[in-house]
């Protein structure tokens, strides 16, 4: 009994052997795994990263109409802006003769808001970045947030629908853990042909639909084909809605960097 006891207990070469191919298909096992989100990952911040440049390129300088809908009223603002990057931006109202010159600044994470009759500034603190910007569905904290999507979300993507008549991305964007974000989800539809968005959803932290955008009427504007309408549609308030409809835009021109100060904030045009 001793010996068989001892010979059961014994490493023989070939134990051994069968040992060691199992870590090594573990370890292989765990390293293609990685390697596979990894990629996932860096296709999914590419994917993004294509879709913003394509909407505004290195600098840009449009027109546009913002069209706010509720169930009580419509109205309707003409609007110039100037953008650098995802950096800076000033905003100004042309129309209606009520609200032209009033303007929005953006530098960086701060947002500075200029109001012509008043001749007053206000720099926009925390406790209003969830207000509505100019009475639409947007945010004061979208102009702020939507330049750091990659960096402030995990992003994946989780396949490839027909989405809207077009083969679509699905990439899926969750807040990192120390993230200063406002949304607990977002999903977005990105068209593998031209990486234009066509769809965008907004979830908060209990994982409820709060927006959705959709992207529609791709033309031709400033050498690019690109959706020139934005709807976004108000899940929680009934009837609410924003469009969004380019006029005209360049891209990729200059701009100077003068426009983007306090002390041009204030000056009439």
């Amino acid at each position: 009994m001793n010996d068989t006891n001892s010979w059961n207990c014994k490493q023989t070469p070939a134990g051994n052997s069968i040992k060691d191919l199992g870590k090594i298909i573990f370890t292989a096992g765990l390293c293609v795994a990685l390697v596979a989100i990894t990629g996932r990952a860096q296709v999914a911040s590419e994917i993004i990263r294509k879709s913003e440049e394509l909407l505004k390129g290195k600098t840009c300088q449009g027109t546009f109409l913002m069209r706010v809908t509720t169930p009580h009223y419509t109205r309707e603002m003409k609007m110039e802006s100037w953008w650098v990057g995802n950096e800076k931006a000033l905003i100004v109202i042309r129309s209606p003769k009520k609200e032209s010159g009033n303007k929005t600044l953006k530098i960086g994470n701060e947002i500075w808001s200029y109001l012509r009759n008043t001749e007053t500034t206000i720099r926009i603190p925390p406790s209003m970045m969830l207000q509505s910007w100019n009475g639409s569905d947007f945010t004061n904290d979208d102009l702020v947030r939507e330049s750091s999507l990659v960096d402030d979300y995990r992003l994946s993507v989780a396949g490839e629908e027909d989405h809207g008549g077009k083969v679509c991305w699905k990439v899926v964007l969750d807040p990192k853990p120390d993230a200063a974000v406002v949304w607990g989800k977002l999903i977005y539809w990105v068209s593998v042909k031209e990486y234009l968005p066509t769809e965008v959803r907004y979830f908060d932290e209990k994982d409820r639909l709060i927006r959705t955008i959709f992207y529609s009427d791709i033309k031709t504007l400033g050498g690019r084909r690109l959706p020139t309408k934005w709807t976004v549609i108000n899940e929680v308030k009934e009837g609410h809605t924003t469009e969004f409809i380019m006029e005209n835009v360049q891209f990729d021109v200059p701009i100077s960097d003068r426009l983007f100060s306090y002390r041009e904030l204030e000056k009439g045009d």
